[in-house]
Order: structure tokens, then C-alpha cells, then sequence
């Protein structure tokens, strides 16, 4: 039962996302999207999959092949690992442990392996580079994230999900550390290798990134399977964590998880397409000097609310956390441009033109006709 439920979501996000996906962007884009198999194009992605399915599967000659072969399969694991802690109702968790944050971490972090074996076992320079940037790109972004889930094991005085969702009966805790929900929001989606933070993949680079040497089902794995599947997972996560989880304003239950993990999925996919992809120093620079001491700061002024007003730390920890958001939100175009472009625009300021950068252009090659007499 367990693992039919783990399953059926990891496929339904396999249909739904891409093909929300595609209709946003073509709303955005003022195109149509898909609109021609099915109604609405509504069976695009069954297309999808089985022409994925029907396409040769090829394993490069020189590749390390069982390495090369079980990438994507550990890759698949981590999402159906991580929903065996989600509370999907109040009386239905597949597995309620005591240290259920602290499980997230480790399965999510194991995450990273299957993206760093394919990227070097197909003997490709484009999936190794793709595959190196994953390692560093989580790293970083997995400090942010853990020290935000201090922050919520804190305010629930416990590290089980259930008991999580049962401390926000009252208030979500978005409304008391929305600080804390930015930086989950942003952490979450550089460790999901989604944009602007999608440089292990980096098509304008390097091709596909770590899956360029993969084709066929293995790709759909990657591509489809893995990729939408961890969408699904971290939406559950963040809706377990800061939105009350299965509670809602009427009929609580799986339902209105679903539902904030869907809006979560859409938050992902508005991201993609509107920011700009970052490079590979303003995607490190952003972690090791915007977010992680804003992070630590976070942790550092809830807990010291907590040690100070043990039975009412709640407003004050509201308070400095709103305060927080809006300065944030009041400096963040200042503080990106310092940080992530300074160096670059003065360079560009101070650059000394060499004479041959002045010479004038070559002559354009003459055509056909303006050859001869």
C-alpha cells in the first residue's frame, strides 16, 4: 500500500508538472503549448513517454556501464524515500519516526549521489562538469536548508513531522518565521536543480548537463521521473513544514496537502519562466554570502527568543522575522548587485581598450556575383 501511494505520486507529478509546465509557458510566452494530442493537449505527456520508452537505449562505449546504469535508479530513489515520513493525514504516515527532519536531511543530501555517478560514469567532459556543479551546488545550498529545519524543529520542540503539523492548529508557521520560508523557498529550488539555479543541466553549456549521455527510459527517469518527483517531495515537505500540512479551513486531510504541494510545484515552474539562469560564481556567491548568514542570524535571534520568553516566544519571533523579510526585500536588488555583478561591472568600468580592440572591422567576404571583372 505504502509503496503503491509513493509511487502513484511520483507519476502523477511525471504527467501533471510538465504538462503545467508547458501551458504556463506558452501563456507567458503568449504561444499555445501543447494543443494538438488530445484535447488541450492533454495526452502530450502519455506521447512523451512512450516515445521515451520506444527510443534505443545506448550506453556509450567507454562509459563505466553498472555506474552508468544505476545513476538514475538512485536518482529515482530519493523522492520515494523522503514521502515515508510525510504525515498525509492524521491518521496515515507510512513511517512516524521521532526524528523525521532529521531523515529529510540525510535522504536529500543521498540525493546528490545519483547526479555525481552519472555525470562521471559516462566519461563525458559536459556530464562531468554538469555532475561536479551538482556536488558543490547542494553542498552549499544544503546548509541554508538544514539550519532552516532547525528553526522549525525548534518552534515544534520536536523533529516529527506529525508533531510539526500539530503545533500549526493555531498558526501556520509561514506567518512566524516567513524569513525562514524565503530561505527554504530559495534553498529548496538550487537543490532541485531548478531555475535559475539550473546549471548542473545548463543546456546553452553543456548540452544536457549530467544526463546528456542518457536516452530513452533512463531519461525519462532523470528528466521526468526524478526531476518533477522531487518538485512533488519538497512541495509536500514545505507544505508540511510551513503551511499546516493536510489541515485546511474546511475538510482537512491528503486533499489540501496535495493542493499546497501543486501551488508549490507552479511557484517552480513561474520561476522558470522568469528569472535568467545565474552563473556558476553568483550561484556560490549567493549561497556562502547572502544566505547563509542570513540563515544563521535567523537561527541564532529564534533561539535566543526562545532561551529568554520559553512560554511566549512566538510574537517576538513574528516580529524580528517580518522585520526581516521586508529588509531583506527592501535591499535585496542593492545587495545582489554588490555581491553577484559588482565585480563585474567594475571591471567592465575600468577596462582599458587594447589598440587591436579599436581597429575597424574587417571587410565583409564579397558574395558570388561580386567576384570577377
Amino acid at each position: 500500500m505504502a509503496l503503491a501511494i509513493t509511487m502513484a505520486v511520483i507519476f502523477a507529478s511525471g504527467v501533471v508538472f510538465p504538462y503545467s509546465m508547458r501551458r504556463l509557458w506558452g501563456f507567458v510566452g503568449d504561444r499555445h503549448g501543447p494543443n494538438r494530442v488530445g484535447p488541450l493537449g492533454l495526452l502530450q505527456p502519455f506521447a512523451d513517454f512512450i516515445k521515451l520508452v520506444t527510443k534505443e537505449d545506448i550506453t556509450p562505449t567507454k562509459a563505466n556501464r553498472w555506474v552508468f546504469l544505476l545513476a538514475p535508479v538512485i536518482g529515482f530513489a530519493t523522492p520515494i524515500l523522503i514521502q515515508a515520513v510525510i504525515p498525509y493525514s492524521e491518521t496515515y504516515t507510512i513511517a512516524n519516526l521521532n526524528v523525521g527532519l532529521l531523515y529529510i536531511a540525510a535522504v536529500s543530501a543521498f540525493g546528490v549521489l545519483g547526479i555525481l555517478l552519472a555525470g562521471w560514469s559516462a566519461n563525458n567532459k559536459y556530464t562531468l562538469v554538469g555532475g561536479l556543479r551538482a556536488g558543490a551546488q547542494m553542498i552549499s545550498y544544503e546548509i541554508p536548508l538544514l539550519l532552516t529545519l532547525i528553526i522549525v524543529a525548534m518552534l515544534a520542540d520536536s523533529m516529527s513531522l506529525n508533531d510539526v503539523v500539530v503545533q500549526q492548529a493555531d498558526v501556520w508557521y509561514i506567518v512566524i518565521q516567513p524569513m525562514a520560508f524565503i530561505i527554504f523557498l530559495v534553498a529548496g529550488v538550487a537543490e532541485l536543480n531548478r531555475t535559475p539555479f539550473d546549471l548542473p543541466e545548463a543546456e546553452s553549456e553543456l548540452v544536457g548537463g549530467y544526463m546528456t549521455e542518457y536516452g530513452g527510459i533512463r531519461f525519462a527517469l532523470f528528466a521526468g521521473l526524478m526531476e518533477w518527483g522531487n518538485v512533488t517531495v519538497w512541495g509536500l515537505t514545505t507544505a508540511t513544514l510551513f503551511l499546516g500540512g493536510w489541515r485546511g479551513p474546511f475538510l482537512s486531510g491528503p486533499i489540501w496537502l496535495l493542493l499546497k504541494a501543486v501551488i508549490m510545484g507552479l511557484i517552480i515552474i513561474w520561476f522558470f519562466a522568469t528569472f535568467p539562469r545565474l552563473q556558476v560564481d553568483q550561484l556560490m556567491a549567493f549561497a556562502w554570502k547572502i544566505l547563509i548568514p542570513i540563515s544563521i542570524l535567523n537561527l541564532g535571534v529564534t533561539g535566543l527568543f526562545i532561551v529568554l520568553w520559553p512560554d511566549n516566544y512566538l510574537l517576538p519571533t513574528a516580529i524580528f522575522s517580518w522585520g526581516a523579510t521586508l529588509v531583506f526585500i527592501g535591499v535585496f536588488t542593492f545587495v545582489v548587485k554588490k555581491i553577484l555583478l559588482g565585480k563585474r561591472l567594475g571591471m567592465h568600468k575600468s577596462m582599458d581598450y587594447e589598440p587591436w580592440m579599436l581597429r575597424k572591422p574587417a571587410e565583409p567576404i564579397p558574395t558570388r556575383r561580386q567576384v570577377g571583372p
